[in-house]
């Protein structure tokens, strides 16, 4: 039964083959691409980069065509240009062009592939899937545009994140790595300007003028801090720091280190208790407030006892890295991200739990262990056998130097940065995240129709 006589019926499901939805062609190859250009550009696992040409409208559709991306499925709302590595999918009804990106992922195109050793899809075996979707491209643009507003949502909150991540690690550099405010203080000194306005400029970045114009508590909260900033530097071990503070190793600021669990997939006599795992590849999905990959299994009340997580714990991968990516990702444990559990939480066999000795070092450690791996320091520490890398902890704990301040500034700085932590562990972004995956299967075999999802959804 065609479209047309579905209109008193526009979310009643219509069957056919994909080529009857969207027509399917194969890419070119990729044009001079530059950091500066217009268009993005597309190939078989996403966009690749950006170029001042386009081959492809706003709203095409790319799917992986050949090798480990073959079939992933990704969206452009803008034009763009298509690399051969992909297929371009363009909606017969430009309306539901959106729907469709979201149809196609739930097809698991992976397994149509063929060949037997480089995978491969190709537009003939794209033409002949078979699918069931609601009969009117109208009906269709409306799924999309519920879909797509969560989508959007997640996007935003995402970016957010990324925000708070880049405001986190500016501060702690500048406090703790450069030591911008103490540097303002000795410079200040020096030229006979006043050393406590220099700092407080370091700390907020603003000129004096901007300092002037801020409200008086304001102005006050800022002196405050930037009078526990030493105006000398000092020698140690790890260079030139702030005097009075210290230059120790990593391992001594904590109370307790312990290697991780694996427990057992299902409980028996000696694993009965119910537990969160943490894994390497959880970690990046967690410091998105992303916590639905995290295993759940079984272990000891003894093993439990010295690896249960608490706030302000670090978790930190300690095996399994490759040739392109060292071991020593990291995630410190905040209250948002802690309540989202409704059970215990340990780290995998492959990660290593870290206890601070305060939760305002923990916060410094934190930070620390992210610069030093976008720095690309973790390497160091890294070996290489049987083709897994390993990280080679008591050294790390034993060599690594991290400045340990004052206790008042490691206080000041936890009341600033700690929230804006606890932020990106909102679980707004796991709740969108949800209800999207939730509302997609639903929406898309016309189980649930737009007008009866709440307006919270649909907004």
């Amino acid at each position: 039964m065609g479209a047309e006589s579905h209109r008193d019926r526009p979310f009643a499901p219509i069957d056919g083959p994909l080529g009857s939805f969207i027509d399917f062609k194969n890419g070119k190859s990729s044009p001079d691409r530059i950091d500066s250009g217009e268009f993005p550009v597309y190939g078989s696992n996403g966009l690749i980069g950006r170029a001042d040409l386009t081959n492809s409208m706003a709203g095409t559709l790319i799917v992986g065509r050949v090798g480990s991306y073959c079939g992933s499925v990704h969206y452009s709302p803008v034009r763009c240009w298509v690399t051969d590595n992909a297929i371009v999918g363009t909606s017969k009804s430009p309306s539901d062009s959106r729907f469709w990106y979201y149809k196609l992922r739930s097809l698991n195109l992976n397994n149509h592939r063929s060949g037997s050793g480089q995978p491969l899809l190709n537009q003939q075996i794209l033409n002949t899937i078979p699918v069931s979707v609601p009969a009117t491209s109208d009906a269709r643009a409306q799924i999309a545009r519920v879909l797509g507003a969560l989508d959007d949502k997640v996007e935003v909150n995402f970016r957010i994140n990324k925000t708070l991540e880049a405001i986190t690690q500016a501060i702690f550099k500048s406090w703790f790595v450069d030591f911008d405010p103490v540097k303002a203080k000795i410079a200040a000194k020096a030229e006979g300007r006043d050393p406590l306005r220099a700092a407080m400029g370091a700390i907020s970045g603003k000129s004096d003028a901007e300092l002037n114009n801020l409200p008086p508590e304001q102005q006050a909260q800022l002196a405050a801090v930037s009078e526990l900033f030493p105006d000398e530097m000092e020698e140690s071990e790890a260079g030139k720091i702030p005097k009075a503070w210290h230059a120790v190793t990593f391992g001594s600021m904590l109370t307790h280190t312990i290697g991780g669990d694996w427990g057992t997939e299902t409980p028996d006599a000696s694993n009965d208790t119910r537990v969160a795992i943490i894994r390497g590849t959880d970690l990046p999905e967690l410091d998105q407030a992303q916590l639905n990959r995290v295993p759940i299994r079984y272990t000891s009340q003894k093993k439990l006892a010295t690896r249960c997580m608490k706030v302000g714990d670090l978790i930190l991968e300690v095996s399994g890295g490759s040739r392109d990516q060292p071991t020593g990702r990291s995630f410190r444990m905040t209250a948002n991200a802690m309540r989202e559990f409704d059970c215990p939480v340990e780290p995998a066999s492959f990660c290593r739990l870290l206890r601070p000795d305060s939760l305002e070092i923990g916060v410094i450690l934190g930070l620390h262990l992210s610069y030093i791996y976008q720095q690309g320091k973790t390497w160091e520490y890294q070996n290489q056998s049987t083709g897994i890398a390993n990280f080679q902890t008591a050294h790390f704990l034993n060599a690594e130097l991290v400045t340990r301040p004052s206790a008042a500034v490691a206080e000041a700085f936890f009341k600033i940065v700690n929230p804006l932590l606890e932020r990106r562990h909102d679980p707004q972004g796991k709740q969108l995240s949800g209800l999207r995956d939730t509302l997609l299967p639903q929406l898309l075999s016309g189980e649930l129709q737009v007008q009866n999802i709440g307006a919270e959804a649909a907004v």
